[in-house]
């Protein structure tokens, strides 16, 4: 085999790397679809919003809410305009150093939170948990997170 040969998949890597593919293409859009419709919001806005809910003292920066979100600076900056404009979300100067904000829930954030979280787990019970067994959950758990890490090891290289 040539050094610049692919190490190609097998069968059962095929089969494994598919259904990944297919869940991380399928389950976000099932969310989205939920959220959009019974909270006209993006999956995204939640999942940005629910991280500031669960922050300690309620407040985040943008770049420590981009790294929870998995996502850009950028794209989170946008966002947070977008929730601000929408009144669930206000950004404070740090008290300590005026070039950087926290971000934080407003009360109708919060409202808004508290209204849309209930089908939010119903979902992901009825498209997550219901299909897998208390096994099956722990094994995904494993797996994500190994994922995961393996991810953030190769954009640390990347750097």
């Amino acid at each position: 085999m040539d050094a610049t040969e692919p190490k190609w998949l097998n069968e059962e890597e095929t089969r494994t790397w598919l259904a990944l593919v297919a869940l991380a293409t399928r389950l976000p859009a099932a969310l989205d679809t939920q959220m959009q419709r019974d909270a006209g919001m993006t999956h995204f806005e939640y999942h940005v919003m629910a991280a500031l809910s669960m922050a300690p003292e309620g407040a985040l920066r943008p770049r420590d809410l981009a790294a929870t979100a998995g996502s850009s600076l950028s794209r989170v900056s946008h966002l947070l305009r977008r929730l601000e404009n929408k009144g669930w979300i206000e950004r404070t100067p740090d008290p300590d150093d005026s070039r950087y904000s926290y971000a934080s829930l407003t009360p109708a954030g919060q409202e808004k939170m508290a209204r849309t979280a209930p089908d939010h787990v119903a979902t992901a019970r009825r498209l997550v948990f219901d299909a897998l067994t208390p096994a099956q959950q722990r094994q995904l758990t494993t797996i994500g997170e190994r994922i995961c890490t393996a991810i953030e090891q190769s954009d640390a290289r990347d750097r």
